[in-house]
């Protein structure tokens, strides 16, 4: 099967176009073949082609190169990225070489073989494919790090809690200073720890996340320390180790609590000091990291109880950040499972989906002991399991005693009547009266919302 690159060739003499052509199509879809330099701005505004072998010389007599030179030019003003092959007679070999510094990519003698011809031109097939890969590869990079340098997009929260979490990480974020971030499970500690990063001068070099609990005590000094090449068994080369892994980015220690005595002692030296010493090193390297730490568990009780050491407890909180549990700050899940429901029905490519009024309460009313990553994992699974576009409370798959909840009385100001009103006059103030829109953003026909419209006296 033919390949599907494109190639152009250029050259005055029609018997090498037509040589080339013949040889060309058996291998490659498209092969065009142009007599005339000059309509090169033409044919390159209509077609973009993987390979162009250009000829050096167009005028009779003339061997001295300079209109490929010029031509070559035109077409790399064209795309920088172009993959030129010269077309040159044994004579002008030198010039063939000048014309490679000034861009070319490879050149073909005439009268050529043609297995060699096949294979240059092959390569440089694979050589343009590789530059769009490349190409490709680096806008997707850019527009990743574009992305990810949103202040703050991945946190989401309009409660007071959290907007002083915010507040705090703007602070601290261009310091150096070590911060400790303290939270239930699920609450997103890491979330904040890589937006400290992205807000601060080490933006640009690696973060680097370690949980501490999956790391076995004899594995410990090697892991974060490293080693030199002998130093046990099977320390068959050196290896660095996580603080030299970090170097001048961030370091982060995810449940720090998990750690032995033992193994604090070993991590307060490297703090004390600012260096690392590999196992069966002599020598120590100085280490230039920023430090963020976090756990979910007591640390102050437990310096209280012997089993934290005070001193590196201060060494590691020079700030301490606390994040609030989800079920202390209800008013964010509406924002959050919206959030998570554009998420997961781009992932698996769904309808969009809305939350009813009902629903809502349910979710505000739940516990949610394992946090936002509760949530986030409850809302990808109705995602997937629902069939409708409006999710209700069974959806969810929740307890029974939260579906229950959303059934009991509750006073004037919190009862279903009142909060599915409230959630019909908010969406009707957001589309400025516009029945179709609200109705669609509710999850109801035009003719329930009226229903209800009449229900409330809105």
């Amino acid at each position: 099967m033919a390949d599907t690159a494109s190639i152009l060739i250029v050259d005055d003499d029609e018997d090498v176009l037509l040589a080339a052509r013949l040889l060309l199509q058996q291998h490659y879809c498209t092969v065009h073949t142009e007599s005339d330099p000059t309509r090169l701005p033409v044919v390159l505004d209509r077609e973009l082609f993987d390979v162009v072998l250009l000829d050096m010389n167009f005028a009779e007599g003339r061997s001295h190169g300079e209109e490929g030179f010029r031509w070559l030019d035109y077409v790399h003003s064209r795309d920088p990225d172009a993959v030129v092959i010269l077309i040159t007679a044994y004579g002008d070999v030198e010039l063939a070489v000048r014309a490679i510094k000034q861009g070319a990519t490879d050149f073909v003698l005439k009268p050529w073989q043609n297995e060699k011809l096949l294979a240059t031109v092959s390569s440089a097939v694979a050589l343009r494919a590789s530059r769009r890969e490349v190409e490709h590869l680096r806008t997707r990079q850019g527009a990743l790090h574009e992305e990810l340098l949103q202040p703050f997009r991945d946190i989401i929260g309009p409660s007071a809690q959290m907007r002083r979490v915010l507040d705090m990480i703007r602070k601290v974020a261009a310091t150096d200073a070590n911060i400790l971030i303290l939270g239930e499970n699920g609450t997103g500690k890491e979330l904040i720890a890589r937006a400290i990063h992205r807000e601060s001068h080490r933006l640009h070099d690696v973060f680097l996340s370690v949980d501490m609990g999956a790391i076995s005590e004899t594995l410990f000094e090697s892991e974060m320390f490293g080693y030199v090449k002998g130093a046990f068994t099977d320390a068959r080369q050196d290896r660095a180790g996580r603080f030299e892994l970090a170097m001048g980015g961030t370091l982060f220690l995810d449940e720090i609590g998990n750690l032995s005595l033992p193994l604090q002692a070993k991590l307060l030296t490297v703090l004390q000091n600012r260096q690392v010493t590999r196992l069966g090193a002599s020598r120590s390297t100085p280490i230039d990291i920023r430090l963020i730490c976090a756990t979910n568990m007591p640390l102050h009780d437990m310096v209280g109880s012997r089993t934290f050491r005070q001193d590196l407890l201060y060494r590691m909180n020079t700030v301490e950040i606390y994040i609030p549990a989800l079920r202390d700050r209800p008013e964010d899940i509406p924002p959050l499972v919206e959030h998570f429901l554009a998420v997961y029905c781009r992932k698996y490519k769904k309808e969009a989906k809305f939350v009813s009024p009902a629903t809502m309460v349910v979710l505000e009313r739940h516990a949610w002991p394992g946090n936002v990553r509760e949530l986030q994992h409850a809302v990808e699974r109705a995602v997937i399991l629902s069939e409708g576009n409006v999710l209700e409370p069974g959806d969810f798959f929740l307890p029974s005693t939260a579906l229950a909840a959303a059934d009991e009385p509750a006073s004037a100001g919190s009862n279903l009547d009142h909060i599915e009103k409230e959630a019909i006059r908010r969406v009707l103030r957001k589309h400025n009266g516009n029945i179709s829109l609200a109705a669609e953003e509710l999850g109801l026909t035009r003719t329930s919302l009226y229903r209800r419209l009449k229900k409330y006296n809105l």
